[in-house]
């Protein structure tokens, strides 16, 4: 059978291509096309064990069986056409419209976290920062997050807004609105949020020096996926 790989972050530096097809035996399982890939490109493999794994859209185990077509994405640890609420784009972010959407006239309280790309990491000089996504799974975390966030929290609004590309120092790269009846909730949603954003949607960052000596992926959380022991979020 025929299954079509696509490669973010990292891994498709490593490869060489965002994309590819490989020919596997019928049956075969994610765990089978990892060990594929490696003798195939032996660069990628002391990256695989935080790599996760989706099918259509959703991420599986590496015992899930593969069928004929499918499309397999390879997902890296994560480092972020849409509606008003939820939205991956590369056009620049507008705080303003964010609000707006989370707002209505119960709440009492909007709080707005607005992540900035900074000019320094780790003692180095940044010139700019780039994102990637895999676009349609990361709007779609982006909104099982905001669920997670409405569960745990009394809140009357949340909005997510995350950018992709090629940002120049002082760009917005995230937004995250919540709206609720009190400051206290509205504060402790919109961390959560973050936080959980960061854990588990995937989005990479890549880091470009300013002294031009090149540019680094930034390690991120490995993604905790059905049926993989260990795995950290």
């Amino acid at each position: 059978m025929k299954v079509t790989i696509s490669l973010y972050a990292g891994l498709h530096d490593l490869v060489g291509t965002r994309s590819l097809s490989l020919d596997l035996a019928d049956g075969a399982t994610v765990d089978h096309l990892r060990n594929h890939l490696v003798r195939l490109y032996p660069a990628v493999a002391p990256h695989l064990e935080t790599v996760a794994c989706a099918v259509d859209d959703e991420y599986v185990p590496v015992d899930h069986a593969l069928r004929d077509g499918d499309d397999v994405a390879l997902i890296p640890p994560v480092s972020g056409g849409s509606d008003d609420l939820f939205m991956i784009t590369s056009e620049p972010l507008e705080s303003g419209r964010l609000v707006k959407a989370v707002r209505v006239d119960e709440s009492g309280a909007v709080v707005l976290f607005h992540g900035v790309a900074r000019n320094h990491s780790e003692g180095k000089a940044v010139s700019g920062l780039e994102y990637e996504a895999h676009e349609s799974l990361a709007e779609k975390k982006l909104r099982e997050v905001a669920d997670e966030i409405r569960r745990e929290f009394d809140i009357t609004g949340i909005g997510i807004h995350h950018r992709t590309g090629r940002l120049k120092i002082g760009e917005a790269s995230l937004l995250v609105a919540v709206s609720a009846a009190h400051r206290g909730e509205a504060f402790e949603a919109c961390h959560r949020a973050v936080d959980r954003i960061k854990e588990v949607v995937p989005i990479w960052k890549k880091e470009i020096w300013a002294d031009g000596s090149g540019s680094e992926w930034v390690t991120g959380h490995p993604v905790d996926v059905p049926g993989r022991s260990g795995a950290t979020v």
